[in-house]
């Protein structure tokens, strides 16, 4: 199993994408969420996969720099479908309100005979919290994040070695989460800024949190593997370095700031 981080900013960079990632195994894709438009395909292309080769997506929640990537996704693989040109069927799964609004969006701005795929070739499926499916040959549970701003979703994927890895969104932990997250062997979390620059960049204003707060969490539930996400980018050339050392304080697994198309594996 491998991660690759296809986009590591928040909302507003300019000078790296928007958080979204893929899971990959045995060239099968995974792709979560997908960023804030077409630059999700440029990003596929620099990791060297196929668009072609993705057939499961997951979308965390509707925010404009998470949902347009995903439309993008319906476009192009509905109408290769069209074309003769996509083999076998999609998924993309998502909260039951976020399914409805991804048929909308995709009915408003796609062709009906792309659209028509949906429902039938390209499935988007309702998860419920709680909810157990299986992705990649894994089992996987998704879970409301019960978010302060728009209703989200994480997940939790149990690792063929016995470890999880756990996905919280890009909101601050919540309690609800716990069983979910503690003891997982990679743990991704979002991380707005830096602690120490709390006042210039007021994450907490934004219902984020600071790389001290992700690092303590993540120490208090037992995580192994910290990768920290969806950041500002004005740190962008020393962002790992910064974060890392005032991380190191708070954290004493692996730390990771990844850059974008950075991949682990895992």
């Amino acid at each position: 199993m491998k991660l690759t981080m296809l986009g590591t900013g928040n909302a507003m960079v300019t000078q790296c994408y928007n958080t979204c990632f893929i899971l990959s195994r045995e060239n099968q894709y995974f792709l979560v969420d997908g960023g804030g438009g077409n630059g999700l395909l440029k990003q596929l292309k620099a990791a060297e996969i196929n668009w072609k080769d993705i057939r499961r997506i997951f979308l965390t929640h509707r925010h404009i720099d998470h949902l347009p990537g995903v439309i993008w996704m319906v476009r192009l693989i509905t109408q290769a479908m069209s074309r003769g040109e996509y083999e076998g069927e999609a998924e993309i799964y998502a909260h039951r309100e976020l399914t409805k609004t991804i048929r909308e969006i995709s009915e408003l701005l796609l062709q009906k005979k792309q659209t028509d795929f949906i429902g039938k070739r390209l499935h988007l499926i309702p998860v419920e919290d709680g909810e157990e499916k299986e992705i990649l040959g894994q089992k996987t549970v998704f879970f409301d994040i019960r978010s302060t701003k728009t209703k989200q979703f994480g997940f939790t994927m149990y690792l063929e070695d016995g470890g999880k890895l756990t996905c919280c969104g890009d909101e601050p932990f919540q309690e609800c989460e716990e069983s979910y997250a503690r003891g997982s062997k990679w743990l991704l979390h979002e991380a707005f800024c830096l602690y120490s620059q709390a006042d210039r960049f007021k994450p907490y204003e934004k219902h984020h949190s600071t790389v001290k707060d992700a690092c303590c969490l993540a120490e208090r539930l037992g995580v192994a593997n910290l990768v920290l996400y969806h950041t500002e980018d004005q740190n962008i050339r020393r962002r790992k370095e910064l974060y890392t050392q005032e991380g190191a304080r708070y954290f004493s697994g692996n730390l990771y700031v990844p850059e974008d198309l950075e991949s682990f594996a895992l």
